[in-house]
């Protein structure tokens, strides 16, 4: 196993995460982006997400966020009405190295980001043509 030229996440207690951190490091061909996200990286990023300040900045974070660590992040509304931030599908991909607690904190950070700022939940339902109308 050869150690990352980085600073890597450390692992979970045993069987409070199934985020595959070990395999991942013993697999040679794996993309190691996402161990870059230790704890105080994913505490950064968490407040960064709460810090959101359009959509485009959302987008940028989307992108940056899959360049940097690898992490798929999809947020689109709700084929079905949208009353509040939760008709709003925040969905992070699985993915090998992500702890599940990550998974977790990254959409409810955008959630209460949309919340402080409900012009970004307006600017993604106005993007997919649902308040066009209003």
């Amino acid at each position: 196993m050869n150690a990352p030229p980085f600073p890597i996440r450390t692992g979970c207690p045993p069987g409070a995460c199934i985020c595959g951190r070990d395999a991942l490091l013993e697999d040679p061909r794996a993309d190691l982006r996402i161990l870059r996200l230790t704890r105080e990286e994913e505490k950064r990023l968490i407040a960064r997400l709460e810090s959101l300040a359009s959509l485009e900045d959302l987008r940028r974070m989307e992108q940056r966020m899959f360049e940097q660590l690898g992490i798929v992040l999809t947020v689109t509304p709700s084929a079905n009405e949208v009353r509040t931030t939760r008709g709003i599908a925040i969905q992070v991909a699985e993915q090998p190295g992500l702890c599940r607690k990550t998974r977790q904190a990254i959409p409810a950070a955008i959630r209460r980001s949309m919340e402080t700022r409900p012009e970004i939940a307006y600017a993604l339902l106005n993007a997919r043509d649902l308040l066009s109308g209003t």
